[in-house]
């Protein structure tokens, strides 16, 4: 039997604030926060990702973005490109259509994250996906101690 061939799985990460959330936020939110990251998956020598226009692609490098802050290697897939497209034609049907875009809960990260792990069983790095819920509970705190200050 002829082994499996298997295709590079990797991460791109974009900080959408270019290096501003690492100065302001503790600022701004009282607490030190590296970026505001944007996502992609790089598989079958295209780049796919998800945004309030649903799942797009382009070539590696390609989105409005320029290139990645980052690449993180995720790993290995023996998931032909037939059948990824063919999953991501179910996704886009499914949990990614355009209108589930949700900035805070279901995002280019939540996208990444699911695509990760149907290709290499593994999810990308936590500080990626925490990143919203970090937000929130900051805001959630600073708003609560700011109530606190300000009622009699």
């Amino acid at each position: 039997m002829e082994p499996p061939n298997l295709y590079p799985v990797k991460l791109y990460v974009y900080d959408l604030s270019k290096g501003l959330a690492r100065r302001l936020s503790p600022i701004m939110l009282g607490k030190q926060l590296e970026g505001i990251w944007h996502t992609s998956i790089v598989v079958h020598k295209d780049e796919f990702f998800f945004g309030s226009g649903g799942i797009s692609s382009c070539p590696p490098g390609g989105t409005l973005l320029g290139p990645p802050d980052s690449v993180v290697d995720v790993g290995s897939t023996e998931v032909t490109e037939e059948l990824f497209l063919e999953y991501l034609s179910s996704l886009g049907e499914s949990l990614f259509r355009s209108e589930a875009y949700n900035l805070f809960e279901h995002n280019c990260n939540t996208f990444t994250n699911e695509v990760a792990q149907f290709l290499t069983g593994r999810k990308i790095p936590s500080y990626i996906t925490d990143l919203p819920s970090e937000i929130l509970s900051t805001q959630a705190s600073n708003h609560s101690r700011t109530m606190s200050v300000c009622e009699p």
